[in-house]
């Protein structure tokens, strides 16, 4: 019997590696079924592994979601101490006729009710922002997973994943910035909102927050900023640019961006059709015929006005808490053709003037401003020259000075010379160097001679002349001296409105004032104006006396080109020194208008004078704001007596400081010759009966507005140099 060998030994060889494949063949062949049924169960266990672990992933995944979400969570107020800020108060201001003028405010426009709009406008935002807003909870994960994959795949417009209820968290609480931390809150937070407020309200506090460009925030304020009118009169093509503007509110502006803003909302119809929320018909009406962005209006004269009702509502009201509507006292109409009159007479000839800039205020009788002008271009400087700018006056103040000789005694017959004066070194002239010797106080204040102005000053005192024109409504600082009577204290254009008012409504003071009621959105009265004026502060006779002097300025003065056609109309013309501030001040029965031109900087125009461009803007104003209107006359002419009276003046001897209101009987006239000594204490020499029969002398047919030339005599005193004659 043969021995069996044992299997030959064969070592493990290490040079070579083997795949499973090798291992398989060089395996007995009994070994292989067992061998793939093992294969079988390794697979089994390496899908079970990855879905374990899958699940572990998750777990922690969702362990470590929850955990930023409640990290994130803790930074926000408290749930039960949440609410929706406040949206900040808009200001409506209104005409006196009830046209919204301007929206003042953070916003720029009143909150809207859903229920006032047309339906397809909040359908256009729910369209091509946020198509599942009715069926998800503040969150859509669908949403968002389609954003993705049509970011991803590339098919159509790039997408966010943010809900219509998300973007309104974000303008709500958060900033800004794109991070994961603010996404997670305003998940947050938009959970919170779906679950405090409806769908609707939802929607109508996004509609009223958010950014639409253009310093635009909520659809009101779009609408008006973009269209020119307000929320419920948009059309469907201007609700589809409206919700267009979401994307990119800057960038699609239809006023910067018009070709971009109507493809974006050719996009927003054909959102709404695939919705079903317009029919084909509408589709096609909108995109042959895209929506117009009108021409930008925020630059408009109007603002300058709104301003200055925003400025006096603190005294008015207060603080604002809630949205308010200001009914003021401006007409629209009248605002209107102010700044027309005004921008296209500088555009025509300023520059041939070298006036750059100009302000108007136009005012009732009663103190109501109808026109408040601060600027040639409100886009350009929003200082109100009309109001804050203090500038010369120049001969525009002689009115106070004649009314408070008048009130000492004197007459607009009383005659006075024209000629050389030397008040302390100080020797003013006329514009024209010419001098015409005796003339009425008429003449004088038609043609604005200088001298006569600084005689009859002096003759009821610097300081008379300075308590009369506060007395009539000027609150600016007036310096007594001398030269008060060629306007050297600077005053506002407001300021010089209501000052001659008093001669337009028979001597009554009045208050300035733009505001005449204030509610609340809801109708809730928080201020009625009530009449009120600052009593008489003229005597009837001294206010005809006056309207007849000024009357003249327009028919044969320095105002000639100013009269208006079947209406009685006076005013007097101004030009400070060097040509830097051109006034008129004009006014019938039921109008006062002042216009100042010059430049910001105070330099010398070209020879703009009171009488050339301001009388023709006043002119081309005034004709059309009394355009319709039943003339009435001003008070003028019972004053009159039998000839020239009280030659020389009736001061000498009496208290200057006298009240000119005091004494209802006119003061008794001075002695006919005064001695050498009263001349020369005034300055002036009293003209002979003979020379007054002459007439007066017939002044050149060009005479020149008032400007004054202020040349002094050798080595003057320091005091001289600053008081003058005072």
């Amino acid at each position: 019997m043969t021995k069996r060998l044992p299997p030959e030994r064969r070592e493990p060889r290490f040079d070579r590696d083997y795949d499973e494949e090798e291992r398989a063949e060089r395996r007995p062949s009994r070994d292989k079924p067992k061998r793939s049924k093992r294969r079988g169960r390794r697979q089994t266990s390496l899908l079970g592994l990855l879905l374990r672990w899958t699940l572990v992933a998750c777990i922690w995944i969702g362990i470590a979601g929850s955990a930023a979400v409640a990290y994130y969570a803790s930074k926000l107020p408290p749930i039960d101490q949440l609410a929706v800020p406040k949206r900040p108060p808009n200001i409506a201001i209104m005409s006196i006729d009830g046209q919204l003028l301007a929206n003042r405010g953070d916003t720029g426009g009143a909150a809207v009710h859903i229920a006032d709009l047309p339906p397809y406008l909040p359908k256009a935002f729910v369209a091509i922002e946020d198509r599942r807003f009715y069926s998800h909870f503040g969150v859509d994960p669908l949403g968002i997973l389609r954003a993705v994959l049509r970011n991803v795949t590339g098919r159509g417009t790039m997408q966010g994943g943010s809900t219509l209820t998300q973007q309104l968290a974000k303008n709500l609480f958060l900033t800004q910035e794109r991070t994961l931390p603010r996404k997670i809150q305003e998940a947050i937070l938009a959970l919170w909102l779906e679950h405090r407020y409806s769908k609707t309200q939802i929607l109508e506090l996004y509609l009223n927050r958010v950014y639409f460009g253009s310093g635009a925030f909520g659809v009101e304020a779009a609408s008006r900023k973009y269209f020119g009118h307000g929320a419920k009169d948009v059309t469907l093509q201007e609700a589809a640019m409206l919700a267009g503007l979401m994307k990119a509110p800057s960038k699609l502006a239809p006023n910067r961006n018009p070709e971009a803003a109507v493809e974006r909302a050719a996009q927003v119809v054909a959102a709404m059709k695939d919705e079903g929320f317009i029919t084909d018909g509408m589709a096609k009406l909108a995109l042959a015929k895209p929506a117009q962005a009108v021409k930008d209006a925020g630059a408009g004269s109007i603002n300058y006005a709104a301003d200055y009702v925003v400025d006096t509502l603190d005294d008015t009201i207060g603080a604002i808490e809630d949205d308010i509507v200001v009914t003021t006292t401006i007409s629209q109409p009248l605002q209107a053709g102010a700044e027309k009159a005004l921008t296209e007479e500088l555009d025509k000839k300023g520059g041939k003037f070298g006036v750059t800039q100009g302000a108007m205020v136009a005012m009732d009788p009663d103190g109501s401003i109808r026109v408040l002008i601060g600027g040639r271009d409100y886009a350009a400087s929003q200082f109100d020259r009309a109001v804050s700018a203090k500038r010369q006056p120049g001969s525009s103040f002689k009115p106070f000075v004649y009314l408070a000789a008048l009130e000492r005694g004197l007459t607009p017959e009383t005659v006075r010379e024209d000629g050389p004066i030397n008040v302390r070194g100080w020797q003013p002239e006329n514009y024209s160097h010419e001098y015409f010797g005796p003339v009425t106080l008429t003449k004088a204040l038609s043609l604005s001679l200088n001298t006569v102005a600084v005689r009859i000053c002096l003759e009821a005192g610097p300081r008379t002349v300075a308590t009369t024109a506060h007395r009539l409504g000027i609150t600016s600082e007036l310096q007594a001296n001398a030269s008060i009577a060629l306007g050297t204290s600077e005053v506002s254009p407001l300021e010089m409105a209501t000052a001659y008012t008093p001669f337009a409504n028979g001597g009554i003071g009045v208050q300035p004032h733009i505001i005449l009621r204030v509610k609340t959105a809801s109708g809730r009265m928080l201020y009625q104006r009530k009449t009120g004026s600052n009593g008489r502060v003229i005597d009837p006779r001294y206010v005809e006396m006056m309207n007849t002097m000024m009357t003249e300025t327009l028919i044969s003065g320095t105002a000639r080109k100013g009269e208006i056609p079947g209406w009685q109309a006076a005013g007097k013309t101004g030009t400070s020194q060097d040509w830097r501030d051109a006034w008129f001040i004009g006014y019938t029965s039921r109008l006062v208008t002042a216009v100042w031109l010059g430049n910001d900087d105070s330099s010398p125009t070209k020879k703009a004078s009171g009488g050339n461009l301001p009388v023709e803007i006043w002119s081309r104003f005034m004709k059309q704001a009394m355009a319709g209107e039943q003339p009435e006359p001003l008070p003028l002419g019972t004053w009159r007596g039998d000839g020239p009276a009280n030659e020389a003046s009736p001061l000498f001897g009496r208290d200057p400081r006298e009240s000119p209101m005091a004494s209802a009987t006119p003061l008794p006239p001075p002695p006919r010759d005064p001695t050498s000594a009263e001349r020369a204490a005034y300055g002036y020499q009293v003209p002979r009966q003979a020379r007054r029969d002459a007439g007066d002398p017939v002044p050149p047919a060009d005479i020149p507005a008032e400007g004054g030339d202020y040349r002094r005599v050798a080595n003057p005193s320091m005091f001289e140099r600053i008081f003058g004659g005072g």
